[in-house]
Order: structure tokens, then C-alpha cells, then sequence
């Protein structure tokens, strides 16, 4: 029954990750935290069943024309860095320390999605542009650190900034194969992996909702996707933000 209990958060995660763009490391994490896992090994069982899970997004996502091919690969590069650093700082130090800080931004980020989701028409993002790459190391570090974070950092603040909603999301989405198998390396490399029970579950579920989560990004209308982005980094971040402060 536990098993099965990891192919539905695998299942929930993937659902939401992929047609909104966020919160698959996050939910998961939050789910295997409670049964005790320590962060270091949550968060690699996590990436180690997102490379495959983010792969098959990523490929769906290009099926049904999410993706945004120059800006997939600008974030390839500074994101993998940023994965890399984060996941050997997670393996030294105790990432639950700046979490709570990571939250009030988001959730700060959250409220304007949902603003200019409701009062204003979108964007084409070009002011954002310019801060791509210290933005996708960010998310990148956040992401391993967290145990997610790449789409909440990355995704959030891209259409924050202006950036059209279904296709930012589908190159978030596919790009974090590449985050998510730099940050697996480190940490077997560093910590070996365990627990392959909850990294099967989570595998099985993720595939399983892949292609449904991708194929719900390109029915969604704009105006809908950035309220619903923005009420979920509104809920997920208050959620943290309390849980370390009160």
C-alpha cells in the first residue's frame, strides 16, 4: 500500500508540475519529509525519479507546441550550473535554513501573477529577457537545495515579468531534464542512492501523468493558467512560511 501511496504522489505531483509549470519537487518532497526521509536523501530520491519523469514532460510538451526553443536553451546551461552547485551545498549544509526566505519571494511573485492574471493582458516578456541566466542559476540552486524550486523560481518570475504563459511553462518544464540529471550525478556521486522503492513510485506515477499534464497546458487559456499558477505559489509558499516561522 505505500508503494502505491508514492505512485499517487508521483501521480498528484507530475499533474500539477506539468500543466502549471511548478511544485513536483515540492509536493513530493513535502510527502516524503513527513515520513522522516532526511532532506538530502528526499531530494535525491525526488531528481533521481524526475530525470525520467522531466524527460517524457519535456518531449510531450514539444508534441503539443509549449515550448519556446530559444528560451528552452537559454536556460539549459546557467540551470545545470546552478543544479550542480546547489545539490553539493545540500550534501554539506542543512538547505532548510534559507527555504523560508526562497518562500517570501515567491510568494510575493505569486501575488502579482494573480494580479496581472485578473487586471491586466499579457505581455511578451522582453524585459525580462535580460536577467535569464542569473535567474535559471538561481532556480537551479534553489531547486536542489529545496528539493524543489526550478519551476517556482523560474517560471514564477518569467511570467511575473511579462513572458506568455503556456510557453514558458513548456520550456521550464523541459529544460529541468537537464537540471534535474546534473543534480542526480552530484548526489549519487556524494551520497549513493537509497530508498528505490519511493523513487520507483514516484517514477511510475510522474510517467503516467506526463503527457495528460502537457496536453492540459495547451487547453488552458491564458488568463486561467496565470490565476491558477499564482493561487498555487500563493498556497505552497504560505504553507512553508508558516510552518518556519510560527
Amino acid at each position: 500500500m505505500e508503494f502505491f501511496l508514492y505512485v499517487l504522489v508521483g501521480f498528484i505531483g507530475q499533474m500539477i508540475d506539468g500543466s502549471l509549470g511548478m511544485a513536483y519537487g515540492v509536493s513530493c518532497n513535502a510527502f516524503l519529509l513527513s515520513l522522516g526521509i532526511p532532506p538530502a536523501a528526499s531530494s535525491a530520491s525526488v531528481h533521481a525519479a524526475e530525470v525520467v519523469v522531466t524527460g517524457i514532460s519535456g518531449l510531450s510538451h514539444f508534441k503539443f507546441g509549449n515550448v519556446d526553443k530559444a528560451l528552452f536553451l537559454r536556460l539549459i546551461i546557467p540551470g545545470t550550473i546552478g543544479g550542480g552547485l546547489g545539490a553539493y551545498v545540500l550534501t554539506q549544509l542543512d538547505g532548510s535554513v534559507i527555504k523560508p526566505y526562497i518562500s517570501i519571494y515567491l510568494l510575493l511573485m505569486g501575488f502579482l501573477i494573480i494580479y496581472k492574471g485578473v487586471f491586466k493582458k499579457p505581455q511578451n516578456g522582453e524585459r525580462i529577457k535580460r536577467f535569464i541566466i542569473p535567474l535559471a542559476v538561481m532556480g537551479g540552486t534553489c531547486d536542489a537545495i529545496g528539493g524543489g524550486g526550478w519551476g517556482p523560481v523560474v517560471t514564477t518570475t518569467l511570467i511575473a515579468g511579462g513572458n506568455q504563459p503556456r510557453e514558458t511553462i513548456g520550456s521550464v518544464n523541459a529544460s529541468e531534464f537537464f537540471v534535474s540529471l546534473v543534480e542526480s550525478v552530484v548526489f549519487i556521486l556524494t551520497l549513493g542512492l537509497t530508498h528505490w522503492m519511493v523513487i520507483l513510485g514516484l517514477l511510475i506515477g510522474g510517467i503516467i501523468a506526463a503527457p495528460l499534464a502537457a496536453y492540459l497546458t495547451k487547453r488552458l487559456p491564458v488568463r486561467a493558467l496565470m490565476v491558477l499558477v499564482g493561487l498555487l505559489i500563493v498556497v505552497v509558499n504560505t504553507n512553508t512560511i508558516v510552518k518556519a516561522f510560527f
